[in-house]
């Protein structure tokens, strides 16, 4: 009778419901993830040390960005004119600076999400980082072009801002497309969800910023540049998937 009393006490503990602040009960969903079997034995249910690894990435991409801010060349008494002139480089810094920014609000807002991780996602990952990490050179690239003048240069700097991030872009499409086809990796089946829309944002951002570089190489840089600073805005406060999205996680119990 004492072992049956205490099998049913525990199982009771483990489904429990929500608690007092009407949040599912912790215990109750690490019990629950940890019923789900693992469907291969790469499955790691810890998703810390790929997050802490990609924040490391991130803070140093973001970091590098400010390497191009230097103390322009000024005969005395020139210096407020030479910082003035540095305005490509203001822009650029801060295009680029939201950029990885909410790249990295994204990545958090997704794993979130995620329970467990496998080699394939591992190396999906590293492609987002892969194409984040090089931020900073075309961010130079553009600032430079600009500061010259030369109107070919421009075209072409924008040109190559443009392809960078969309290459980003289609490393976040190929990260959507292979969580949505594993749901094993999801902590719930409602976040399938929002891996579709978001996996939408990504294709949405690939070819807002390709055509960000037609127009750049064909009619203004800087017209790609007001692009390239209002479209990290725009998935900055999307970052929690957009209204469907949010609808449907609260219509979670």
């Amino acid at each position: 009778m004492r072992v049956q009393r205490a099998g049913k006490r525990v199982s009771a503990s483990i489904g429990a419901g929500p608690s007092h602040d009407g949040q599912p009960d912790a215990a109750a969903r690490e019990a629950h993830e940890a019923s789900q079997p693992p469907a291969s034995a790469e499955l790691r249910r810890d998703t810390n040390r790929l997050e802490a690894f990609s924040d490391g990435v991130f803070a140093v991409a973001i970091t590098l960005l400010v390497l191009n801010l230097v103390v322009p060349p000024h005969p005395p008494g020139g210096l407020f004119h030479a910082l003035v002139e540095l305005w490509p480089a203001y822009l650029a810094y801060l295009a680029s600076f939201l950029y990885v920014g909410v790249v990295w609000i994204n990545h958090h807002a997704v794993f979130k999400r995620i329970r467990a991780v496998d080699r394939g996602l591992f190396w999906v990952n590293l492609a987002i980082l892969m194409t984040v990490v090089p931020t900073a050179f075309p961010t130079a690239v553009i600032a430079d072009a600009l500061r010259e003048g030369n109107a070919a240069d421009s075209k072409t700097a924008a040109a190559l801002y443009a392809l960078t991030l969309s290459l980003n872009g289609v490393a976040w499409f190929c990260f959507f497309q292979y969580v949505q086809r594993r749901p094993r990796l999801l902590r719930r089946e409602s976040d399938a969800g929002f891996l579709r829309i978001d996996g939408r944002r990504a294709t949405v951002g690939i070819v807002s910023y390709a055509a960000a570089g037609v127009l750049g190489y064909l009619v203004s840089p800087v017209i790609a540049l007001a692009i390239f600073i209002c479209l990290p805005i725009f998935y900055g406060v999307t970052s929690e998937g957009l209204r469907s999205a949010r609808a449907g996680d609260r219509e979670q119990p």
